[in-house]
């Protein structure tokens, strides 16, 4: 192995005492590949099983805590017992590599499929008309109650009870991407006059709820060490969107109420810098910056090369989450460690597709992404 990746190989231990082998992280990738049903499909299990050798931990794509929570077509569920066997099979997948493996839960909030969701009901913190995205149209969502919001945090509970009993490490919980836990912090999308909007404080109430949840249900269910991660998006580009202010405290928030780390995700972690920042720092480097030592730091985002994820840990990234690379080169861990950088795919060779064992429909969306993948024949 190269010297000068040496950090990447370095053993990591979270507080609670779970060791990893390394730096890099599978990321929470979506893999549009359940059953119809929403059960956890046999294509899932093949996916997960070729690409999780080698790394420290994995961190499975999101799966939705209620019925009206799903985010993309064909996502696995895990809002009721009924899919408990597919998340025992999908834990012993994502944890033969002998990586701990993560549970990553979440609920759509306005970015939920209209098409999916019970009644066509959509539903976030605000009723406010959300923008169309690549994956979610544009839709008005209908303001949740105080009674919803509440059994809202008791279903991320019992989804993380389920990871529990399903043999899982740890819960990430999806407070990223504009989904509910980001519509319910942001105060463009949160318009609220009650006690779960308004100032800042009543903005963070509800995923710090969802934490305090979280981690009751961990202390009573729980019989070994077991991982409790947050997932941000540091800003909005709107006017009057969340800012990093505002995201500063929250991360001040988390610390306090004890998370195992925070998962900054960025559309590049060595460039990316604030919406309208005069500053030269990057967002990973204010993170850093900000958070001083007191909570692991992990981060996801266009890391592609070994030199990508050295360069961030040097930065003082804990741990890299690597996505794209591993869909593209499923030992990307393994060529590192023997020294075949140079044999790293930058692009998906359309003839070596079946060799990377991808779900069907994942495949198709990555034929369709545009700029997302490059492909070459």
């Amino acid at each position: 192995m190269n010297g000068k990746y040496s950090n990447l190989f370095k053993s990591f231990t979270f507080k609670n005492g779970i060791t990893l082998n390394n730096r890099v992280v599978m990321a929470p990738m979506t893999t549009w590949s359940s059953n119809d049903d929403y059960t956890v499909s046999n294509e899932e299990l093949t996916y997960y099983k070729k690409r999780v050798n080698g790394v420290g931990l994995v961190i499975t794509g999101c799966t939705h805590v209620t019925p009206n929570g799903i985010g993309f077509t064909n996502e696995f569920a895990a809002y009721d017992d009924k899919f408990m066997p597919g998340l025992r099979k999908l834990a012993e997948a994502a944890k033969s590599g002998g990586a701990p493996a993560v549970l990553q839960i979440f609920h759509a909030g306005n970015k939920a499929l209209p098409d999916l969701v019970p009644n066509g009901e959509v539903v976030s913190s605000s009723a406010l008309e959300t923008e169309a995205t690549g994956f979610a149209p544009s839709v008005l969502p209908r303001e949740l109650s105080h009674e919803e919001i509440l059994d809202l945090i008791h279903a991320f509970g019992e989804t993380t009870r389920r990871a529990i009993e399903a043999g899982f490490d740890g819960v990430e919980l999806h407070g990223a991407h504009g989904f509910l836990m980001q519509n319910f912090f942001s105060p463009y999308f949160n318009r609220r006059e009650d006690q779960w909007g308004g100032s800042l404080e009543n903005r963070m109430r509800f995923p710090l709820a969802i934490v305090q949840e979280v981690k009751k249900v961990i202390e009573k269910r729980a019989t070994k060490p077991f991982i409790l991660g947050y997932r941000i998006s540091p800003d909005e580009h709107q006017e009057g969107g969340l800012k990093m202010k505002d995201t500063y405290e929250l991360i001040n928030r988390l610390i306090e109420a004890d998370v195992d780390y925070v998962h900054a995700s960025l559309a590049n972690a060595l460039s990316s810098k604030p919406v309208n920042s005069k500053d030269e720092k990057t967002y990973l480097e204010l993170i850093v910056e900000h958070v001083n030592g007191r909570v692991p730091v992990m981060a996801a985002g266009s890391m592609v090369t070994p030199d990508d994820v050295s360069t961030a840990l040097d930065k003082g990234l804990s741990l890299a989450a690597i996505g794209h690379t591993l869909i593209m080169n499923p030992d990307w861990v393994e060529k590192v460690q023997t020294g075949k950088v140079a044999e790293i795919e930058t692009a998906i060779k359309t003839s070596k597709v079946s060799e990377l064992e991808l779900p069907e429909k994942l495949w198709n969306i990555i034929q369709a992404s545009g700029p997302w993948f490059k492909i070459e024949e």
